[in-house]
């Protein structure tokens, strides 16, 4: 039986969407193991003079856990 572990991370990137997730992965991989799934709950975009300048995402990250015994 697997028992998955889920913790929140907020991304963000100045290229797209598809960045700000990648920085989200790779960040979270430098401490956390066996990521399973991501799923990005919310994006958004500031926007300053009519042109987008950054890209954000919520995201939830899911794992599992280890087994110490």
């Amino acid at each position: 039986m697997a028992v998955l572990k889920v913790v929140e991370i907020l991304g963000n990137s100045t290229v797209s969407f598809e960045d700000a997730l990648k920085n989200v992965v790779t960040e979270a991989s430098k401490t956390i193991r066996d990521i399973r799934s991501v799923y990005v709950q919310e994006m958004q975009v500031t926007v300053t003079e009519n042109q987008i300048t950054e890209y954000r995402i919520n995201a939830k990250v899911c794992f599992g856990i280890m087994d110490m015994s």
